[in-house]
C-alpha cells in the first residue's frame, strides 16, 4: 500500500476532525453520523489505494475534490458547535480594517454604486471554483499526471489550511456585521441576485472569511496555471486581482481577510515543494508505473 502526498494530508485532516467530533460529542448535532462518514471516507480511500485498477487511479487523482468539499460543509457544523457565537471575530476584523483605511471599506465603496460593475464582479467571484478546477482539467487532458498530482496536493492543502483558519478565527463577514450601516443592498443587472443566492445556498451559515479562501485559492490556481502555459498564466494574473477587489466590493470579506489569504497562498507556494518532496518520497515512481499499467493514460 503506497500513500501519495495528498493521501497523507487528507487522512491527517480527517483524523484531526474526528478527534474534534469525539471531544465535543454531545455538542455536535448528529455526531455519530459524522463519525461514521469519516470512517467510511477513509475506508473507501484505503480500498482504492490498495487497488491498481484503472478506476482506482482516476479516483485517486480526483477524490480530493469531493473530500475537501465535504470537509467544508462539515466545518460549518464544527465551528458552530465548538466555538459558539462568543468566538466570532467580526468586530476585531472590522476594527483592523478601520485602523488600516480609516474607514470601513465595504461601507465606503457603497458611495460608488455601479450595477454593471456589481454584475461583472459577482460573475467573476462565482467562477472561483471553476477557475481552480480548470487548471486541473487542462493538466489532466494533457496527461501531465505528475504536475496534476502536485497541483492537486497544493490545492487540497490550500483548502484544508483555510478551514483550520475558519476554526481558529471564525468570521461571518461584512455583509452581516455591517447590515445596519449599508444603506442599500447591492444591485446588479441580470444574474446578480441569482448568483448570490446560489452561493449562499452552497455556503450555508458559515464563518468562512479569515483567511479569504477565494484570495488564497485563486492565487494558488494562478501559480498553477503556469504549469499549463504562459498565456493561461497571463489570464489568471488578470483574474486574480479582480477576485481580490470583488471579495471586498461585494461585501463578502474584510480587507484583512484578503491580506491573510494572500499571505497564506505565498507561504504555501514557497513551502509546498519541500513538504511535497518529503511526503511523496518513495511513491512517485510507483505512481507513474502503476498509472501506465492501469490504462489511465488513455483517459
Amino acid at each position: 500500500m503506497v500513500f501519495w502526498a495528498v493521501d497523507k494530508v487528507i487522512i491527517a485532516y480527517v483524523a484531526f476532525t474526528t478527534a474534534l467530533i469525539l471531544g465535543w460529542w454531545r455538542a455536535i448535532p448528529e455526531a455519530p453520523l459524522y463519525l461514521c462518514l469519516h470512517i467510511a471516507a477513509i475506508s473507501v480511500l484505503l480500498l482504492q489505494i490498495r487497488s491498481s485498477s484503472r478506476f482506482s487511479m482516476v479516483f485517486r487523482h480526483w477524490y480530493p475534490l469531493l473530500y475537501v468539499a465535504a470537509c467544508y460543509r462539515e466545518m460549518a457544523i464544527l465551528i458552530t458547535a465548538i466555538r459558539g457565537p462568543g468566538a466570532i471575530k467580526d468586530r476585531a476584523m472590522a476594527a483592523a480594517d478601520y485602523w488600516i483605511w480609516h474607514a470601513n471599506p465595504t461601507v465606503w465603496l457603497e458611495g460608488f454604486p455601479n450595477p454593471a460593475l456589481t454584475e461583472a464582479l459577482q460573475f467573476a467571484y462565482s467562477l472561483f471554483i471553476p477557475a481552480v478546477l480548470f487548471v486541473a482539467y487542462l493538466l489532466w487532458r494533457r496527461k501531465d499526471y505528475r504536475a496534476f498530482r502536485y497541483y492537486a496536493f497544493l490545492i487540497a492543502v490550500g483548502f484544508l489550511v483555510s478551514y483550520l483558519g475558519y476554526m481558529a478565527v471564525p468570521v461571518r463577514g461584512p455583509r452581516y456585521f455591517f447590515a445596519g450601516l449599508h444603506l442599500a443592498p447591492l444591485r446588479g443587472l441580470w444574474l446578480f441576485t441569482r448568483l448570490q443566492g446560489f452561493l449562499d445556498s452552497l455556503e450555508s451559515a458559515h464563518y468562512d472569511c479569515f483567511p479569504s479562501g477565494h484570495t488564497e485559492l485563486t492565487m494558488l490556481a494562478c501559480w498553477g496555471s503556469h504549469l499549463v502555459s504562459r498565456r493561461l498564466f497571463r489570464v489568471y494574473c488578470f483574474y486574480t486581482p479582480t477576485i481580490f477587489f470583488a471579495t471586498v466590493y461585494l461585501r463578502y470579506h474584510y480587507s484583512v481577510d484578503v491580506f491573510a489569504g494572500a499571505a497564506t497562498a505565498l507561504i504555501l507556494i514557497a513551502a509546498t515543494p519541500v513538504v511535497y518532496k518529503i511526503l511523496a518520497r518513495g511513491a512517485e515512481e510507483w505512481e507513474v508505473s502503476t498509472l501506465l499499467r492501469s490504462g489511465t493514460k488513455g483517459c
